[in-house]
């Protein structure tokens, strides 16, 4: 059974999977089927600025019955984008700061709401948009584990019986009852992926992740990534490390001023992105 809801030209459906939290290895759950996970139709999205400081409260309703609004300016981060990404594909995005890939992650995320256009998922979403998101820094990484695991919609004995498995992935036996602000931030990372990762999602939402761990942490990464693909899991992934990109994604989407710039396979894309920002691949990236 399906749930949603609409608003004039907005809307958002989630479709929970319908499948049972078994406690097997999270990538071998049963996946959705061949429709698309994640379908985007003409999304945009308007902030407003506030151009004008108000100090207080009071400053604020004194404005408003002196009849002098404060201004407010209309800024669109995304504007008419449109793609689905299928069960299974790592589809990547890039662009260059500001260019409103965060801002596209939180709108799938279902944390900014579309104010046109349509994002339909379908499937349990594990996000991993900002470090430390999810979160409590007084809380233990054990604590952690519960709070972001009941953030992504399981009851605690089904996280009881993950414990293990999750604390083993992140190499954290040592420091799992130890507050999270003592944590490193190469330590959160490796924590809030494993999380992520092994609660079983039909579409992992990852936001510059690789950039914080080590080699070994990244090639760890890659290699439960690439486990989530031949099991169908969709990865949507954000990052400026265009190697990365290129090694991970089959398909890419170019955002340029909050606008589609590219989308295609992801060598002509990151080519693209490339031409556009002067910069020349080393024949050898490992250098």
């Amino acid at each position: 059974m399906s749930r949603g809801w609409k608003l004039g030209r907005t809307s958002r459906l989630l479709q929970p999977p319908g499948t049972d939290h078994a406690t097997q290895d999270p990538a071998s759950e049963p996946r959705v089927g061949l429709q698309p996970v994640l379908d985007i139709t003409d999304l945009s999205v308007r902030l407003l600025l506030h151009r004008e400081r108000t100090r207080s409260l009071r400053e604020y309703v004194i404005r408003i019955l002196k009849g002098r609004r404060v201004k407010k300016e209309e800024f669109w981060p995304l504007q008419e984008i449109s793609f689905a990404v299928k069960p299974g594909e790592s589809f990547g995005v890039i662009g260059p700061n500001g260019a409103g890939k965060s801002t596209l992650l939180k709108v799938i995320a279902g944390i900014i709401p579309p104010s046109v256009g349509r994002v339909v998922v379908r499937g349990r979403i594990a996000p991993l948009i900002e470090l430390g998101a999810g979160f409590d820094a007084y809380l233990t990484g054990r604590e952690n584990i519960f709070l972001y695991g009941s953030l992504l919609g399981f009851p605690q004995k089904e996280l009881e019986r993950r414990l293990d498995r999750i604390v083993r992935f992140a190499e954290l036996e040592e420091f799992i009852d130890v507050p999270l602000m003592n944590y490193s931030v190469g330590m959160s990372a490796r924590l809030g992926f494993a999380i992520a990762t092994d609660v079983g999602p039909d579409l992992l939402l990852i936001d510059e992740v690789f950039s914080v761990g080590d080699a070994a942490f990244q090639k760890k990464c890659e290699k439960r990534m690439e486990l989530f693909k031949a099991k169908e899991v969709a990865i949507v992934l954000v990052s400026h490390d265009l190697d990365i990109i290129r090694k991970t994604c089959s398909r890419a989407l170019f955002l340029r001023h909050g606008r589609l710039a590219a989308l295609g396979p992801t060598d002509e894309v990151v080519a693209e992105y490339e031409r556009f920002s002067g910069v020349s691949r080393s024949p050898n990236p490992q250098l």
